[in-house]
Formats: structure tokens, sequence, C-alpha cells
């Protein structure tokens, strides 16, 4: 059996009964799954030499434990070179970590560059030395729904791991109920720009050790929606350390206000995602230099605040009755206020409105007045409303329009000032009356003579 066969077995293709047992190639998606193989059908994985991305589904590694794997001769490594796989998913696999500390190190001959590992449980502890001074072409590593030993405690194998973790970009541990993460383990992930720590259960105490001093110095984007986080001044601190930040999802937690003057968030924060986090007013203090800043989905009356770098703002789904005044926000070119209690667009506001490249205000309970709905068409005639127009805009009062598209009411002007129209046709019939008046005493004299 071929080491290049050997390795992709030794990742996770297993014997298991049932009758999907064989792998499957996409050739126009260069994708190819496997599912459950045994050393009888290994043959089959052939087909997916020409695959750039290589998912292996179901079984059980302990049985390959003392499977011998031997050091790689000069043609076994040019094999595993010539191959194009760049990514492998690894999935409902009990993975023993002797095992995977054995393996890992092949990677290091292959072009792999983002390894996935979903719904797997990691068994045991493996001694990773020969990991020390490897680095590997693996780039992205990420893990949904693992379950392995707690990360506190695992601080020597992340430092035999760390010249290949020290040069990892995108790491993301995923619905994994992780409630910790050890300042050391941090500060092995030099290079690092993008962790997604999602739906996990970490808490406003577990911030501040997780982003220590010197931990994950290059760390731009940071996800840590669906955690346990509670108060914002908390997390500000947690994150302040993160001194390259620019991209911070804090959405679905539940979040209260509670600001403070001794925090302040990381000047390089640009993307803040406040989404679904039940406040009922706009935190204070935000990011200096904010460029997008999502608060939809929350309980919102009210906004007044001033940010003059904003670029796009998102308050869809909350309880405003008013358009916030956009004079605060100079650079603004975004502006979604989709399902509020919005009833009118005011007259200034609306020429406001009409310097933005992308407006929405769906599902509003709209008064079809004249100016109310003049508003909304001038608005979309001159392509400023977004999507969900004309479709998604729908009178809510008065009577004779409810239900009525937006588009479809009359804003003409004999309907909606009459008075402009009938004034000058008066002024007009006034002056021919008095022109006929004039013609009419010139000529009388005339007739006389």
């Amino acid at each position: 059996m071929s080491v290049a066969v050997l390795l992709l077995l030794g990742l996770g293709l297993l014997e298991a009964e049932g009758r999907r047992n064989r792998c499957f190639f996409n050739r126009t998606q260069e994708y190819c799954k496997c599912y459950n193989l045994s050393e009888e059908t290994i043959g089959s994985i052939i087909q997916c030499l020409p695959a750039t991305v290589v998912e292996f589904q179901g079984g059980d590694l302990e049985k390959y434990i003392a499977f011998p794997i031997r050091d790689l001769d000069s043609s076994a490594i040019e094999t595993l070179d010539s191959l194009t796989i760049q990514k492998i998913i690894i999935g409902n696999v009990l993975v023993p970590e002797i095992l995977l500390a054995r393996v890992l190190r092949f990677f290091s001959y292959t072009h792999v560059q983002e390894l996935a590992f979903e719904s797997c449980i990691f068994q045991g502890t493996g001694n990773w030395s020969d990991m020390d001074g490897q680095n590997l072409p693996i780039l992205s590593l990420s893990f949904h729904n693992v379950t392995s030993a707690p990360l506190t405690g695992q601080e020597q194998a992340f430092s035999s791991l760390s010249s290949w973790l020290g040069t990892l970009e995108e790491l993301a541990v995923t619905g994994s109920r992780i409630t910790s993460l050890p300042c050391a383990i941090g500060r092995v992930f030099r290079a690092l720009h993008s962790l997604d720590l999602a739906q996990n259960s970490l808490g406003d105490g577990s911030l501040s050790p997780a982003f220590c001093q010197g931990a994950f110095p290059q760390l731009q984007e940071l996800s840590l929606r669906h955690n346990n986080l509670r108060s914002y001044h908390s997390t500000c601190k947690g994150v302040e350390l993160l001194l390259e930040l620019q991209h911070l999802d804090l959405s679905h937690n539940e979040l209260t206000a509670d600001p403070s003057p001794l925090c302040q968030w990381p000047a390089s924060l640009r993307h803040f995602n406040l989404s679904s986090t039940g406040l009922d007013e706009v935190p204070t203090p935000l990011p200096p230099k904010l460029e997008v800043l999502d608060v939809s989905h929350n309980h919102l009356h009210a906004v007044d605040i001033s940010l003059s770098s904003l670029k796009k703002l998102f308050l869809d789904q909350n309880l405003l009755q008013a358009v916030p005044s956009i004079r605060n926000y100079p650079m603004l070119d975004t502006l979604h206020l989709d399902n509020n209690s919005i009833t009118e667009l005011p007259r200034d506001e609306v020429k406001l409105l009409g310097r933005l490249q992308d407006v929405a205000v769906a599902d509003n309970p709209f008064s079809c007045s004249c100016s109310g709905a003049g508003a909304l068409q001038a608005l979309a005639a001159a392509g400023h409303l977004g999507q969900g127009w004309p479709e998604d805009y729908r009178c809510h009062s008065p009577a004779q329009y409810q239900s009525w598209p937006v588009a479809q009411v009359p804003v003409s002007v004999l309907r909606c000032d009459p008075a402009a129209v009938v004034a000058p046709i008066c002024v007009t019939l006034a002056l021919l009356g008095l022109a006929g008046a004039v013609y009419v005493a010139r000529a009388r004299p005339c007739r006389r003579a």
C-alpha cells in the first residue's frame, strides 16, 4: 500500500458497518467525499487524487494506534508532493491524539493549506515532541463541535507545535463548549489574524486571561458571538490589548450597557457587530474610528451617537419611530432601518438620505400621506432604496391605502398640492379677464368716434 494511501487512511478512513463505504468524486467542484473506508475498499480513494478538497466521514481510529508509521523515503515524499489536495475535512471520527501526533508531521510534504475537524472526539494525549521545530503548509485550522480534554494544562503540547502554530493565519474553534483559553496558548499564535470562538461558553472573566499581554499580537478579526458574555464594559477590558483588532463580533450575547470611562476599545477597530445583544440603547464608549456598526435585532428606541468615520449603520429590527439624523455621520453611505416603527421620512432627512448609496426602510408601518409616500418614491426613483423595494414597502395608513404598495400610491401634484395647480389657473384666468376688460374699455371710444 502506498505511503500516500497510508497517510489518508491514518487520517480517517476506517472500517465500519454500513452501505456507504467508498469515495465519490465531483470533477466539476474537484471535491471528493469518502465514507467509512476500510482496507478492503481503500482502492476507491484513487479517484480522489485529482481533488483539491477531500472529506472523510465516519470511523474510529483506535484500531490503528499500533499501525507502523515509519519515516518516508524520497519516492514517498515525491508522491505526496505531487498531490493537489489543498483542504482536508475529517468528520464524525474518534481521533486518538497519540496517532494524530504521529501522522501530522507528514503534512509537511503536502500542499494542504486547510485542515478541518467536524463533530470529532479527541481521545487521550499525544506525544508531540516529533513536531518540535516542524513547519507545516497548513495556514487555516478549524474545529467545530469537537470534544477534547480541557486546554488548561496543554501548554507543553502547544509549545512543541509552536513552529507550525506560529505561522497559522486562521483558527476556528466553534460549538465546542470552551470556557477558557490559557494566556500561554495565545502567545504561540504569533501570526494569527482571524480567530473564531463562536458558540462556546466563554464568560466575562475568561477574556482578559485569554487575550493577555503578548497573546495573538497580529489578530485582526475576532468572533465571540453566541457565548456567555454579559458585561459590555468587561468585554471591552478583555480585548483592549489586541492592538491590531479591526473586526469584532459580539452578536448573540446578552450584553448590559455599563459604560465606564476607564475602558477604551482598540483604536484599530473598524467593524463592530452588536446585533442580537438585547440592548435598549447604544452603549458607550464606542470605538472611535468605527466604519461599520451593526446594532440590528435589539430594542433601541432612539439612536443618538456621533461617529465622524462611520460608513455603514445597520439598525434593522429595532423599535425606532423616527429616522435618526445622519448629520453626525458625514462619511455614511449605507443605512438600514428595516422592520422598525417608522411611519414617515421627514422632508429635511430625505434630502440627506438622498446622498447615500444604500438606504433600506422596508417593512415599516408607513403612513402613505402625500409627503410620506412621495419621499419614498423619490428615493426609489433616484436609485437609493436597496433590496426590498417595492414589494416590502406597504402602507399602514390612511385606511384608503392600507396594505397598498407604497409605489402605487398616487402622489401627483393635483392630488397632493391642488393649490399649486389651482392658484396658477386662477391667476391666469384673472389676468385674462383683466386683459379682456382693458381691451373692451379701449374698444368703446373707437366705436363712438
